[in-house]
């Protein structure tokens, strides 16, 4: 069985934009739930608002892959969604390595898409002695002390830390130091990691902020709204023969001429 240790995807010598490369995993979700509907082929207008970007960003993401589909047809959906899956290097298997077996953890240990997306949970791993041995999402937690011999007999290439804030740097150099090269951060930390070493971050609480400013915003656009309906419409300003006089060669021109 092929591991994560000795295949990498091939996005990064073939010069796929790392935005590209974002978009991927969207276009393939889409994808799958056409094809588990049976539907042959889609329009770039039809898989682009199932992705959530626009047709023309579509295509040209999809030319990087070398895919135009056909004038008239559209894509076809199961080729699509083998090319995309080929690209990401989902044909293969990744061991993956969970670290910090808390509540979050746990989640991410019984997470159902990680089988049908190519990764598979090799082992889970935690500091508290208690942790050890006890089944999660059926699998048997696995002490710390262990890590680096899990990570070499299993071949891991990508690990998962979901650890506290103040031991996440510390996971992560063990990580790196057994050979791990790519690291998903759920801890609310940024991580220090050399070069070839790939880090993506997911912090929810960011998120929520960022909504938190968006909610702010539209309630103030709201109230202004309200506050400028509220105001008394101004009066009609009302021509005079004084106004008129006082306005210079180059002054504004009166609402009536004088004859």
């Amino acid at each position: 069985m092929a591991t994560g240790r000795t295949h990498r995807p091939a996005t990064r010598s073939r010069g796929i934009p790392e935005a590209t490369v974002a978009r991927l995993p969207l276009y393939l979700r889409a994808l799958t739930a056409l094809s588990e509907r049976s539907v042959p082929t889609v329009s770039s207008e039809e898989l682009a608002a199932a992705a959530g970007v626009n047709s023309a960003k579509l295509r040209k993401d999809f030319s990087y892959l070398g895919s135009y589909g056909t004038r008239g047809v559209g894509y076809d959906v199961e080729y699509l969604v083998y090319q995309i899956s080929r690209e990401l290097g989902l044909t293969q298997d990744w061991p993956v390595v969970i670290v910090g077996i808390g509540n979050l953890g746990a989640a991410l240990a019984g997470y159902g898409g990680f089988a049908s997306r190519g990764f598979r949970v090799a082992a889970l791993i935690d500091a508290d002695p208690a942790m050890a041995g006890k089944p999660v999402a059926g699998i048997p937690v696995q002490h710390t002390d262990h890590l680096e011999k899990i990570i070499k007999d299993n071949g891991v290439s990508i690990g998962v830390i979901a650890t506290p804030a103040g031991v996440a740097q510390q996971v992560c150099d063990r990580l790196v130091a057994a050979g791990v090269t790519s690291i998903l951060n759920f801890a609310p930390t940024v991580l220090s990691v050399p070069d070839g070493v790939d880090v993506r971050k997911v912090d929810l609480s960011i998120e929520l902020q960022i909504l938190a400013f968006h909610e702010q915003r539209k309630a103030g656009e709201e109230t202004a709204a309200g506050d400028i309906g509220s105001l008394p419409a101004a009066a009609p300003r009302v021509e005079t023969a004084g106004d008129s006089a006082d306005q210079g060669p180059d002054g504004d021109v009166p609402a009536v001429m004088p004859a």
